[in-house]
């Protein structure tokens, strides 16, 4: 079984075929021989008894009327007649030989070798004379039921056997030739089967090799690798092709099922890479979006989908045409399109606004091409960082530089003129107390005094600006501040006709500041509402309180003719003012700016003040534009310099 089962696919194909068609042909060939011998000795029988029982009718005359010449000559005629009659010869009822066919002397042994008694009967039987077998035929001869004798013929068996040698031989050469074209067919039939098994196997290894061999587990020396795999494999392949088919398709299977795990794995980690990548890209404040040749939006982060008002799966496949207004859109096109088609980096810092009631917000924005692993531009990435707030603190230390180098200019010239004005003013009332009232000189001398006192409030606002002057701090009500301001200026705003409202918080928050300072500021900041008012104008105040952050906002809104964006960022400059001359010294803000930053807070100035404001204050959109002041103290905080002197470290 062992070795059966080593032969290849074709040869037991072949062998199998030619087996069972040379079995059956045997079989055949011996049943078809069996049956011919079988008719042809019938048939030799049957000829020899109608040869026996012709010549027993032909001799019944001469037999009566005993002419031996007659019988003697039909029975030559007889064994003339066939050359397998070997002899024919005639006996009387006293067996004796009456006419016969022998040349060389009747045998007597021949006379008792066959009987017919019967009438009717032709005795056959099978008579060896040691050198040949002969069928001897006996027919009796009767007349009116009396035998007058015995007629007998001998036929041949070797012509017999010699017809059926003859058929046995063309059967077999018949059953040969059969057996040969079973064999052709089989050999071509056993070929085409395992041509295609054969093809079968050669495309299944080449797909192990070339595809799923281990190559491709170790690139550096895929020659060892492969046979190292193989070589195992190909020892147990010592069967037919079917056996070494199924073997390599038990390897592919097995590396099959190696490269699945080694998919599910890198499938696995990619798809863990890839959430770690949307995470860091969601989590990440930036606006980061990624724009394909066509300029439409192959992929944008969370924070930039939050911020248009869509899905990230509703902005891919969109442009900047329908996802932002047409301000400013011809630039983003042209700095994507110059991206694309130059390479070169887009970095800048840009300004936008939403819509109208919307506040500027600034953005730096770096669009930087993505490139192929052909060296091609396939798309642009853009990052967009939000840097308002950024800007806001940039513009306002900008500011506290200047102000802080104009603060200290003022606070010595101040010091260097506060002595000379102190001489002048002690001289003036000592010269005015040697001369008469009336006098002209001591109405002079009133004027000099009287402008020295202008110039040192000067000087003191100067000091104060610079912050030279001490602050008597303590626990306040921040409301009450307001509120004790706003009644002493009440009655002068009612005769302009000018309404003033409060919203204040209702938690009357506490602070830690200089209540006279601090009503200063308020009344400077009411003054400057109420001069850029005109009648039937209005002001408003609202404080916040903030627990979240431990502020206090104060929020001085009027409905005036508002300052000029370009002017914003000076008004707090020492000197500038945009009242007539006489009528300002233009330190009251930049005064302001020094109190409320000694209370360690922030003043900012908004024009025009925003859309929601004058609602608030039962405004149309039409007035205005008006100005907004945002004061922003801390609650119950003590000053960086109060804390040096509370420790005593200065």
């Amino acid at each position: 079984m062992t070795f059966l089962s080593r032969l290849r696919f074709r040869t037991k194909i072949n062998l199998g075929l030619t087996l069972i068609v040379g079995f059956t042909a045997l079989i055949i060939a011996l049943f078809v021989t069996s049956m011919a011998s079988e008719a042809l000795m019938e048939q030799s029988r049957k000829r020899g008894k109608v040869l026996a029982s012709n010549l027993a009718l032909r001799a019944e005359d001469p037999l009566l009327s005993t002419d031996l010449l007659q019988l003697e000559s039909m029975v030559n005629e007889v064994k003339k007649a066939d050359d397998e009659i070997v002899y024919a010869f005639i006996m009387d009822d006293q067996k004796r030989v009456l006419a016969n066919s022998f040349r060389d002397g009747f045998p007597i042994q021949l006379r008792n070798a066959n009987t017919s008694t019967d009438q009717n009967t032709i005795a056959a039987v099978m008579i060896d004379t040691g050198t040949e077998k002969i069928y001897d035929f006996a027919a009796p001869i009767f007349i009116s039921n009396k035998k007058l004798g015995t007629v007998r013929i001998g036929l041949s068996r070797a012509g017999i056997q010699s017809v059926v040698q003859d058929l046995i031989f063309a059967i077999s050469a018949l059953t040969g030739a059969v057996l040969l074209v079973a064999v052709l067919v089989s050999t071509q039939f056993a070929r085409r089967m395992t041509f295609r098994l054969g093809t079968l196997q050669r495309h299944a290894e080449e797909i192990v090799h070339t595809h799923l061999g281990p190559q491709k587990r170790d690139t550096s020396n895929s020659d060892d690798t492969i046979k190292s795999f193989f070589s195992p494999h190909r020892k147990r392949l010592k069967g037919d092709e079917v056996q070494e088919l199924a073997e390599t398709f038990d390897a592919m299977a097995m590396n099959l099922e190696s490269h699945i795990e080694d998919l599910e794995i890198t499938e696995t980690n990619l798809t863990r890479q890839k959430e770690l990548l949307k995470t860091i890209i969601n989590v990440s404040p930036d606006f980061i979006s990624l724009i394909g040749p066509a300029l439409t939006y192959m992929a944008v982060n969370k924070p930039l989908a939050t911020h248009i008002g869509k899905t990230e799966e509703e902005i891919v496949g969109m442009t900047d045409k329908e996802l932002f207004p047409q301000r400013n859109l011809s630039i983003k096109n042209q700095e994507v399109r110059q991206v694309l088609n130059t390479g070169e980096i887009v970095n800048k810092e840009t300004r936008e606004m939403i819509d109208e009631n919307s506040a500027i917000r600034w953005f730096h924005t770096i669009r930087v091409p993505v490139y192929s692993e052909s060296d091609r531009i396939i798309g642009v990435l853009s990052t967009a960082r939000d840097i308002t707030e950024l800007k806001s603190y940039q513009a306002q230390l900008i500011q506290s530089q200047k102000m802080e180098s104009v603060g200290k200019l003022a606070g010595g010239v101040a010091h260097e003129i506060n002595t000379p004005l102190g001489i002048i003013l002690g001289y003036s009332q000592l010269l005015q107390d040697d001369v008469a009232p009336e006098d002209q000189i001591s109405k002079d001398l009133k004027t000099i005094e009287k402008q020295a006192h202008v110039c040192r409030k000067i000087v003191s606002d100067l000091l104060g600006f610079s912050r030279q002057t001490e602050s008597e701090k303590k626990e306040m009500c921040f409301n009450n501040s307001i509120l004790e301001v706003v009644q002493l200026v009440s009655h002068a705003f009612k005769l302009e006709q000018i309404e003033i409202s409060t919203v204040l918080d209702d938690r009357f928050p506490i602070i830690h500041g200089d209540p006279e300072k601090l009503k200063q500021v308020w009344l400077n900041l009411l003054s400057n509402a109420m001069e850029a008012v005109d009648e039937h104008g209005a002001i408003q105040i609202t404080t916040i309180l903030d627990i979240s952050t431990m502020t206090i906002t104060a929020l001085f809104a009027d409905t005036g003719h508002g300052v000029d964006q370009q002017k914003l960022g000076t008004i707090f400059d020492p000197f500038y003012s945009t009242k007539p001359v006489g009528k300002g010294t233009g330190l009251g803000l930049s005064v302001s700016f020094g109190i409320i930053k000694d209370h360690g807070g922030t003043i900012e100035a908004i024009s025009p003040i925003p859309k929601d404001t004058l609602a608030r204050m039962n405004r149309a959109d039409t007035s205005g534009p008006g100005t907004l002041f945002k004061v922003v103290l801390p609650l119950d905080a003590i000053s960086a310099d109060e804390q040096v002197v509370n420790t005593g470290s200065a």
